[in-house]
């Protein structure tokens, strides 16, 4: 599998487990919400794969997701499900990859 499919597979994939998360809750526009969500985490989803940094793969997804999660975090002052879905999602993410790419 290319890097470009597999980071459009792991983007939806996350992408989709973040919008499910936030779907029982409450937002002013609910809609505006869940669409940011999706597209961070796709970003995010998307970018480890196609992307090298030089580190072992678990490192690498968790750099570049906490890197694409931080703004969202400032703003939104929602640090720990933020950051901590972020975290989880750029190890696996990284993980997945780095064992593709033969360890990144």
């Amino acid at each position: 599998m290319t890097p470009l499919t597999l980071g459009l597979l792991c983007g939806v994939a996350f992408g989709g487990v973040a919008v499910a998360t936030m779907l029982p809750l409450s937002f002013p526009d609910k809609p505006a919400a869940l669409t940011a969500a999706f597209l961070n985490r796709f970003g995010t989803g998307l970018l480890i794969p196609v992307s090298h940094l030089g580190l072992p793969g678990w490192l690498h997804g968790l750099v570049i997701a906490l890197l694409l999660s931080l703004p969202a975090a400032l703003v939104t002052k929602a640090y720990v499900p933020i950051l901590g879905l972020g975290a989880l999602g750029g190890l696996l993410i990284g993980w997945i990859a780095g064992g593709a790419a033969g360890g990144m």
